[in-house]
């Protein structure tokens, strides 16, 4: 018999990651000046939770031969404190989040190749956020197309297309006269 005892095993990697201890390998510095953070974090973990964060840390160079820095200017700290909660313990609340924030974690989880949380989060996007998206058809439909791990979404704005040509041409005129004005 095997039992999994996997909340209190992700419980004791949140505090792993809450605790500024001097255990941490890493720094990660997310963001573009002025609004810099800078995240201490755990080598082994990153790297079994992020193959793009396994590259960045095999060609970094060590600082002080003790700590290994990794900046990821794309990455706004609020988000990167969220991808942290799950790569550290496998959880992700959404709830109190807005849908154009859920789109910048997806952004952020496709660029650390996060593909469990990018099909989550497709999914998530779909099935609960529909309404939301077609008001924002535009970035939408430019967001499905940043990536080919977006194919659920590409799917999802091609039917809208196929289905309601008129209010893609409504969403792109009106954003471009927005934009014009």
């Amino acid at each position: 018999m095997v039992s999994e005892f996997f909340s209190k095993l992700s419980q004791n990697y949140i505090e792993l990651l809450n605790d500024d201890n001097e255990y941490y390998d890493v720094t990660i510095e997310v963001g573009e000046d002025p609004n810099v953070k800078i995240f201490r974090a755990h080598m082994n973990i990153l790297c079994y939770r992020s193959p793009y964060l396994r590259r960045a840390l095999a060609s970094s160079k060590r600082n002080n031969n003790v700590l290994f820095h990794i900046k990821l200017p794309n990455i706004s700290s609020e988000i990167f404190q969220i991808i942290l909660r799950y790569i550290y313990g496998g959880i992700l609340s959404l709830d109190e989040l807005e849908t154009s924030d859920i789109f910048k974690i997806l952004v952020a989880a496709d660029e650390l190749f996060l593909q469990e949380l990018v099909g989550y989060l497709q999914n998530y996007l779909i099935v609960n956020k529909s309404e939301w998206m077609e008001q924002h058809f535009e970035l939408t439909h430019r967001t499905s197309f940043q990536s080919n791990n977006f194919s659920e979404l590409q799917q999802y704005c091609l039917d809208i297309i196929a289905d309601s040509p008129e209010k893609l041409l409504i969403q792109l005129i009106s954003h471009q006269f927005l934009k014009n004005y």
